[in-house]
């Protein structure tokens, strides 16, 4: 049997609780090929900005690396920014990870940590200002659902996180499996990275 890839989820007081479960559902339908473990920084449950909370599987300083590293986004993100120290750990991860993946304003934390300089990202069109005053130095796409720029996939707002990680899925598992987990979820999948009708409800679209 293929070994299984782990995923690592990082959570954070007010995470955005599609960000995270929406992608979690999808790589979830496939469990024979991915094994989840949610991430924080004690061993206490994580409140979404939702209200409902996540248990931690695994603390930040639990030794271990991740095939892939799921960054949500949030109002939590404001604050994140400005942790040195999670900062420093995804920057010490993102060497291990085969993959690293973003939903929403996940994306800022990956852009302040300087993950992302010199590569084509994307986040949530309605905090476009401000995620991109993060990371100066990306090139950050103004019109895209999602992002795939080498080993980094970032998308934009909430749900897009669900379309991106069928996209990651079809990179990784084939077509016909990521066609048939959203097909299981009764999910009808965008396959287009460049269809986002909300950059333009946003006005993201005209900016210049």
């Amino acid at each position: 049997m293929t070994k299984k890839r782990t995923i690592g989820v990082v959570l954070f007081e007010d995470f955005e609780l599609l960000d995270v479960f929406g992608p979690l559902e999808m790589f979830g339908i496939a469990s024979d090929h991915f094994h989840i473990n949610m991430l924080g920084k004690s061993n206490i449950p994580i409140a979404s900005k939702q209200g409902p909370k996540s248990v931690v599987d695994c603390t930040y300083d639990a030794p271990g690396h991740y095939d892939i590293l799921l960054i949500p986004g949030g109002q939590g993100t404001r604050r994140e920014v400005d942790n040195c120290s999670l900062l420093d750990w995804l920057k010490k991860q993102e060497p291990h990870s085969e993959y690293v993946i973003s939903v929403c304003t996940g994306s800022a934390l990956l852009a302040k940590a300087g993950l992302l300089n010199g590569l084509r990202a994307t986040t949530n069109k309605r905090s476009f200002d401000w995620a991109t005053r993060q990371g100066p130095k990306v090139n950050w796409q103004q019109q895209a659902r999602w992002v795939e720029d080498g080993k980094f996939f970032t998308s934009s707002g909430i749900s897009a996180g669900i379309d991106m990680s069928l996209a990651l899925i079809h990179k990784l598992l084939g077509k016909k499996t990521a066609e048939d987990i959203a097909r299981r979820a009764e999910y009808i999948w965008n396959q287009d990275a460049n269809y986002d009708p909300f950059a333009r409800l946003s006005g993201t679209d005209e900016m210049t």
